[in-house]
């Protein structure tokens, strides 16, 4: 075995059916007594029974996350959290509320608690997000890590089959990459190789049966690997890609990361053996790209870029903007392979670079 660091995060996980029961219990626990409660516009009914659990604990509700955190939000919501005399932050949501928390933690130290309605598994990682003149900006910084996370299935059912088909596909693309980051270690490979099994097998599920509630614990679980499998170690290629289309042409998120992880599988697949066939086993496929693209088209999700709105003009750009300040990556960032993995990724053809 090779040598390698392994430094452990912090946090407090809650996982189970009806946890969302525990949240006073929590808040209290961080000393914590007066709590922003944050989410998007539309899942304002959500934090609004949120807040109904804190009772005299809640401050008040900042419903207006979104995606990719704007600095524009961001500066809004540290303002109104000021304003509420907030000491804690609850992110109830997918990725864009937690973002949120995590650029108020950014900007002020507030703790946060983070209770996940999707599969995004930001809520395990302290990476925040930034999108400021059109591009992405991202970072590491402990203060964002959610100190407690809340895990209720329960409040995933509610999630639409074909948005949590997406979100799960981008889990799993935290788990591939983990398994072939430059700092990857055996500890946080077994919880990747782990997570995409059981995304794999929980997803299918749940696009059969929404309200299968077994499916979905199984797929939070799933998300919960996810998320601390990105969170202990570097990102690569596909996350780079991701920020850059999300942040610049204002791409949902998770269809984003369904659409490039195959491309981005496959332009590692000869400079990481050894993570591409624990992806694969992991599938139940011989190949890790492509069983990566028949599982998002299992799901009928999407897998071209040009259906999210992507104009083909649009790929010098992102492909100059992506091969700038890269991300450590297996094999080498090169300009021109970029391009044309964008390319396939746009045309929506199956991953070949």
């Amino acid at each position: 075995m090779r040598p390698f660091t392994y430094d452990q995060l912090p946090g407090r996980v809650v996982f189970g059916a009806g946890t969302l029961a525990c949240l006073p219990d929590e808040v209290v626990r961080l000393g914590a007594e007066r709590a922003i409660v944050l989410s998007t516009p539309e899942q304002t009914a959500v934090a609004q029974n949120v807040a109904r659990h804190l009772g005299a604990r809640s401050a008040g509700i900042f419903p207006k996350a979104v995606m990719h955190v704007p600095i524009e939000t961001a500066r809004e919501a540290r303002a109104e959290a000021r304003r509420l005399n907030a000491d804690c932050a609850i992110a109830v949501g997918g990725g864009s509320t937690t973002g949120l928390g995590k650029a108020i933690a950014l900007d002020s130290g507030l703790p946060i608690i983070a209770v996940p309605t999707t599969y995004a598994g930001s809520e395990m990682t302290p990476i925040w997000g930034l999108t400021e003149g059109g591009l992405k900006k991202t970072g590491r910084d402990p203060r964002v890590l959610p100190r407690t996370v809340i895990y209720d299935p329960t409040l995933t059912l509610s999630l639409p089959a074909a948005l949590s088909a997406t979100s799960g596909m981008n889990a799993i693309a935290h788990c591939v990459e983990a398994l072939y980051a430059v700092d990857a270690n055996p500890i946080v490979s077994m919880w990747a190789a782990e997570g995409i099994r059981a995304l794999a097998a929980a997803l299918p599920a749940i696009m059969a049966r929404p309200d299968d509630l077994a499916a979905r614990s199984d797929a939070l679980y799933g998300a919960w690997l996810a998320g601390a499998s990105l969170g202990a170690v570097s990102m690569a290629l596909h996350h780079k890609l991701c920020h850059t289309l999300g942040g610049t042409f204002n791409l949902p998120h998770a269809e984003t990361h369904t659409i490039v992880l195959p491309h981005a599988t496959a332009y590692n697949r000869d400079a990481a053996p050894e993570a591409m066939a624990r992806i694969a086993h992991a599938l139940g496929a011989d190949d890790a790209a492509l069983g990566l693209h028949a599982l998002a088209q299992r799901l009928g999700a999407p897998t071209a870029l040009r259906t999210l709105g992507v104009q083909e003009a649009d790929l010098d750009r992102a492909a100059d903007i992506a091969s700038r300040e890269p991300y450590p990556n297996p094999r080498p960032i090169d300009r021109a392979a970029i391009r044309a993995l964008l390319q396939d990724a746009w045309s929506g053809a199956p991953p070949s670079a």
